[in-house]
């Protein structure tokens, strides 16, 4: 096969790459290949497998060793620590101890079971989990194996004459089965194909996906492109077009109105959905998903729900589909139907956990929903972080391109609820989900940090990355912004899913630009975030301007006037276009502002700096009042702060040590020029430490992590110790 045969999907195999690598490796290859193609399979689902001689370390003699994909990971990044591998000739035996139990077959307990029993057959102590889907490559008597949920496969697996198509389509090649859940008794079922049909080449698993095999990696790999190539030619031949889910009842919004809706509906939606546990949110818009909610058969085809248990395992069983007009850009009636919404959507799902429970299923978990779609303006998805919510939002991507396949072809049916929740309550999936690593303190969080380029603000954007937080690196200058925001994206990574439009695409970190003395940049500012994550949580401004008398040839009331703009009424710009951002989520909110201990102790030369941070004092005060209960408002306030300071250029610390009779050289450094000036300025204070960025950064996130969450109206100073600073 080649790139020009695979005309849907993109043939990456490359013999060059791919020669000389050992059996693991060329698995490891395929697998990544199969990966980088989301219409083959989604991200974290599929699994591959080769079973490769190996010399036992105990006996040294050779034996067949499975190598599957093991528990977690994604086929796109997975290397060799994601793959388990076990010796064979003991997962064939433990059919023995399956068939002794008194009941066998699909979810019955000793299926659950046999889960805990792969471990024993583990070969050269290989720490990686084996999957629940380990038995269904050990038991198809093949070399190699790929287990693919293609939209396109997905799509005739999912349609109401699936196995009719099945023969069309595949004639001999593909053996349909119908809908069962994945474990043990399936991987019996695959091998009993395998004697069947024994020139089949994969079987298609009803409502589920595909399995197919090869007597080499390559082999398997073009089979597997094989087989999408030809279910997507199929539907293809019998698109739709025009009338593609029965045709558009409704039309698009421009790109400027569509911003304007969900700068208001955002943080009203999020605070619906986030009534058990805050949520951060991915936003999708591109022409698919706004074929699909705008057209005629959106609310019947969203009601059904999805099919492969890939998907819904974060889509839940549906979305919720609210019928708005974009037309009437009615923005209050927008709102007033999600709250129904989101309330009649929970009841619906408390009803179907108590319908379809079982006397040991976990507890019932958030029932607000994952994804929302609204006319003209297209899908919200919800997850407990950014990357999560991404992987939401691609997996419903997924789902509107297979009901839109099943559609053309003969019908979407969704799977029975009953079925869809076996796999959503499933004990197995639960504890998964047990096992995970606690959150961290911010995990949920969204928090905007203003004048995140440099010094104190940096410090504080770092921080906040390091305890979980999505932090948006907002500065005067974009580029200082987007490198503080790509440090923290290099160090915890872009997450996973491939999903969202322009800015909802994003990461863990957003770099943006913003002049806190202007409230239209503030406002854009704001709506950006809103686009990108769904909501704003904490807000801290270090944002600040210090000038000496004479400098930048300004007067001494332009200097006033600057000052005040940006150390006082820049605090008051950004409080007062948050508020109505924390009101809409009535989600509790905290904004901390940087003040300075100057504004307690009257300097000479500072005049207009001085007053205006004791201003910045008394503005906490003001707004602890005005935005409680729901915000707490808090001031940091630093003293002599030189390292990483733009408030310390070279001049000013060259002056600064001239002043006070320190010597320095004019060849050195600008870090060894301030290194002096802050050892100086610690010596002044009670505790003889120089102050950094990292020690306010600190008492930030004290007061913004919860630590703090009864202190509103406080002034904490982090200077070292400066006794004239005391407050009194």
């Amino acid at each position: 096969m080649s790139q020009e045969q695979s005309r849907h999907v993109n043939y990456l195999w490359c013999d060059d790459e791919s020669a000389g690598l050992d059996p693991v490796a060329s698995l490891i290859y395929r697998s990544n290949r199969l990966g980088d193609d989301l219409r083959i399979t989604n991200t974290g689902g599929g699994n591959t497998s080769a079973k490769v001689v190996e010399v036992d370390p105990l006996t040294g003699e050779e034996v067949t060793v499975l190598w599957v994909k093991g528990s977690g990971g994604d086929l796109r990044t997975s290397t060799r620590d994601n793959f388990a591998s076990l010796y064979q000739d003991k997962l064939l035996s433990l059919e023995g101890l399956y068939c002794r139990a008194d009941v066998i077959g699909p979810k019955t307990d000793i299926e659950d079971a046999m889960v805990a029993m792969y471990p024993h057959a583990t070969f050269n102590l290989n720490a990686r989990a084996p999957s629940i889907d380990t038995p269904l490559h050990a038991y198809i008597p093949h070399p190699h194996v790929d287990h693919m949920h293609p939209n396109a496969v997905i799509a005739v697996a999912a349609s109401a004459n699936g196995k009719a198509l099945t023969e069309e389509i595949w004639g001999g090649d593909l053996v349909w089965t119908d809908w069962q859940r994945p474990g043990f008794d399936l991987g019996l079922v695959l091998r009993d194909v395998c004697v069947k049909y024994p020139d089949a080449k994969g079987v298609l698993l009803g409502g589920h996906g595909v399995i197919n095999w090869g007597d080499s990696s390559k082999a398997c790999y073009d089979k597997t492109l094989e087989i999408i190539n030809k279910a997507a030619a199929y539907i293809d031949a019998h698109d739709r077009g025009e009338q593609t889910f029965n045709g558009q009842r409704y039309a698009a919004l421009d790109d400027h109105t569509r911003e304007a809706v969900l700068a208001e509906v955002l943080p009203h939606l999020r605070g619906l959905v986030s009534g058990e546990k805050k949520m951060i949110a991915t936003v999708q818009w591109d022409e698919s998903i706004q074929r699909f909610v705008n057209s005629a058969d959106a609310p019947r085809l969203a009601e059904l729900g999805t099919s492969c248990p890939d998907h819904f395992l974060r889509t839940k069983i549906k979305p919720l589909y609210v019928a708005w007009d974009p037309a009437s850009g009615d923005i209050a009636a927008l709102k007033a139907l999600l709250s129904e919404g989101v309330e009649r959507y929970s009841e619906d799902y408390r009803r179907y956990y108590e319908n379809c429970r079982h006397s040991n299923s976990p507890v019932l978990r958030p029932a607000s929903p994952t994804v929302c779609l609204i006319p003209g303006i297209g899908m919200i998805a919800w997850g407990k972080n950014k990357s999560e919510s991404r992987v939401t939002a691609e997996f419903y991507n997924c789902a509107v391109e297979v009901m839109r396949g099943a559609e053309a072809i003969g019908g979407y049916v969704a799977l029975a609820q009953q079925e869809a929740f076996d796999i959503e309550y499933w004990l197995l999936e639960e504890a998964k989900l047990q096992r995970m690593p606690k959150e961290k303190a911010l995990a949920r969080d969204v928090v905007v940090v203003i004048g995140a380029g440099d010094g104190i603000g940096k410090a504080t954007a770092l921080r906040m990355a390091a305890d979980g937080a999505h932090v948006v690196c907002a500065d005067l200058r974009a580029e200082a912004a987007t490198a503080t925001a790509n440090a923290i994206t290099e160090c915890y990574g872009q997450g996973i899913g491939v999903a969202g439009s322009d800015i909802s695409a994003c990461g863990p970190a957003i770099g943006l630009a913003v002049d806190i003395t202007q409230r239209e940049s503030v406002q854009q500012l704001f709506c950006q975030v809103l686009l990108a994550y769904g909501g704003i949580d904490k807000v801290v401004v270090t944002a600040g301007v210090f000038l000496a008398p004479g400098q930048s040839g300004m007067s001494n009331e332009q200097m006033f006037d600057l000052s005040f703009a940006v150390n006082v009424k820049g605090g008051y710009i950004v409080a007062s276009e948050a508020a109505p951002i924390w009101q809409a989520q009535g989600l509790r909110g905290a904004l901390v502002l940087t003040t300075s201990v100057n504004a307690a102790v009257a300097k000479k030369g500072s005049l207009a700096y001085d007053t205006s941070k004791a201003a910045a004092n008394h503005l906490v005060r003001e707004l602890a009042l005005e935005l409680s209960p729901l915000v707490t408002v808090n001031g940091l306030a630093p003293a002599t702060v030189v390292k990483g300071s733009t408030m310390f250029p070279r001049d000013r610390v060259m002056a600064s040590l001239s002043k006070y009779a320190i010597g320095f050289l004019d060849t050195e450094s600008d870090d060894q020029l301030r290194e002096k000036l802050a050892e100086f300025y610690a010596q002044r204070t009670l505790t003889k430490q120089a102050i950094t960025p990292e020690d306010q950064a600190e008492a930030v996130y004290a007061l913004i992590s919860g630590q703090l969450s009864k202190t509103t109206g406080q002034i904490i100073s982090v200077d070292g110790g400066l006794h004239e600073a005391f407050l009194r």
